[in-house]
């Protein structure tokens, strides 16, 4: 049971590093690979867990193209979209007005 809806979402997406796959997916589908080499920082056992569980929550799916595996967002995915945007927007002007920097 949740206590409220921020409760049930940050248990979906939650964690660092499955709203930073979920953004980039937001962009396009990605191969496995090239999906990979965007987020630099996560082991390779870490990265292939956090997908399972994106996949397993409906939000991403997962297509072999021979020879590649290809993700994107699901119908599911894609209706974060806007809550996705407003985080990316926030993030910057958060590093503008206190000098982080963004990788580019």
């Amino acid at each position: 049971m949740y206590h409220c809806p921020v409760e049930l979402a940050l248990d979906v997406i939650g964690g660092k590093w499955r709203t930073v796959i979920l953004a980039h997916l937001k962009e396009r589908p990605h191969h496995y690979g090239e999906l990979r080499r965007k987020v630099p920082g996560i082991s390779e056992k870490m990265f292939a867990q956090r997908l399972r569980e994106l996949q397993d929550a409906g939000l991403v799916s997962r297509v072999e193209v021979p020879p590649h595996v290809e993700y994107s967002l699901t119908d599911e995915g894609r209706s974060l979209g806007p809550a996705l945007q407003a985080l990316y927007d926030w993030g910057l002007a958060r590093a503008a007005r206190t000098g982080a920097v963004i990788a580019p």
